[in-house]
């Protein structure tokens, strides 16, 4: 029975990134021998955890069938909450976003805003989907989380070692915290990537490292934190107290004036206005910068997500030039690669994560 556990879970994990799959290739792919293949699938398929969804294309024998995981099984919840506003998501089984939610509401360090978190999540998904579908909820925040569930350190939220054990009492199902930029990797199914760098262009700066397929968090929790990386010794003040970070050059506040008119009209304008224009070049040259130091150091695929993240991929031809100005190594540019979510990318890699912990119990 143990050996068909280990298959079991090797089996949903690997459906679990990828829309749809062949027996035939889950048994090349895993190494695991026909037999127990067909015998797993068919008590999934009983179970109603797995079903058909098409043949493959021909090669003039007969068509394969494509499987892949119900995504309706189960559900996972996802919560980003900034020091304006709390987004939220419900993630189903097949890493589609069934629903999303972005609500003004400011954070406040207390028992009424938990109380007022809660109601506003229990309404966000109320109508949508039964609560004994619903593994847990994940909630991404910007700053450093310690493994006892204490926010050691925020700027954006003006925190230093605040326990969110206290939001934890009000929230109705199991629940799981970590850093934004953390949650958005995992949204990109880092099983998958292996080894991957997500820069997390929000309205402050962040990012996360993904090696072997795993979150590399650093001894203290802080690893990914290109934000503060010195991109202009000496250049404009940085919130966190520095001159010249990367955060003050390449965050999308960067963009908006600190949040004085949407990112959607700042790139709705850049068709008619000068000034936007000139800045979005120089946006555009910091983060080549930024991106050429990331490569040097880690020589891998680096994702752009966050925010300004979703409107780069109509000008990636353009950042890739800028790029390789500063790195003659690299004969391309290829390792730069768009992120799967535009939005609420933290609050869906937070969602997603109890989908592993259900495959774990399996």
């Amino acid at each position: 029975m143990e050996k068909k556990n280990v298959a079991r879970k090797k089996i949903l994990r690997y459906m679990l990134e990828r829309e749809s799959t062949t027996k035939t290739e889950l048994a090349s792919r895993l190494n695991l021998s026909m037999p127990t293949v067909l015998s797993n699938i068919s008590e999934l398929t009983e179970l109603g955890l797995v079903s058909e969804v098409g043949e493959t294309a021909s090669t003039g024998g007969r068509k394969a069938r494509r499987i892949a995981l119900n995504p309706t099984y189960c559900y996972g919840l996802g919560v980003d909450i900034t020091a304006h506003h709390v987004g939220m998501v419900l993630v189903d089984l097949g890493g589609n976003v069934a629903d999303w939610q972005r609500l003004r509401f400011d954070f406040q360090p207390d028992m009424a805003y938990c109380r007022e978190l809660s109601m506003k999540i229990q309404e966000f998904y109320r109508d949508k989907v039964t609560e004994d579908k619903i593994l847990g909820i994940g909630v991404s925040l910007p700053g450093i989380i310690q493994e006892d569930s204490v926010l050691s350190k925020s700027h954006a939220l003006n925190l230093e070692n605040y326990s969110l054990k206290l939001m934890e009492q009000f929230l109705p199902f199991p629940v799981y915290f970590e850093n934004d930029a953390n949650g958005a990797m995992l949204a990109e199914n880092p099983g998958q990537r292996g080894d991957a760098v997500y820069l997390s262009l929000n309205n402050t700066l962040g990012g996360a490292v993904c090696i072997d397929g795993k979150l590399f968090t650093g001894i203290q929790k802080r690893a990914g934190e290109f934000g503060h990386m010195l991109l202009h010794p000496g250049g404009k003040k940085c919130y966190c107290g520095k001159s010249g970070c990367a955060d003050a050059y390449c965050a999308a506040s960067v963009l908006t004036k600190g949040g004085e008119y949407s990112l959607d009209a700042f790139m709705n304008s850049l068709c008619s206005d000068k000034d936007n224009q000139q800045l979005w070049e120089e946006y555009l040259e910091n983060l080549a910068i930024l991106i050429s130091n990331i490569r040097m150091v880690f020589d891998t695929d680096i994702i752009l997500g966050g925010d300004v993240g979703g409107y780069l991929k109509d000008y990636m031809v353009e950042l890739g030039e800028k790029v390789f100005r500063y790195n003659l190594f690299d004969m391309d540019v290829s390792y730069l690669k768009n992120c799967r979510y535009q939005r609420e990318a933290s609050a869906v890699g937070v969602a997603k994560y109890f989908f592993e912990k259900w495959i774990s119990r399996m």
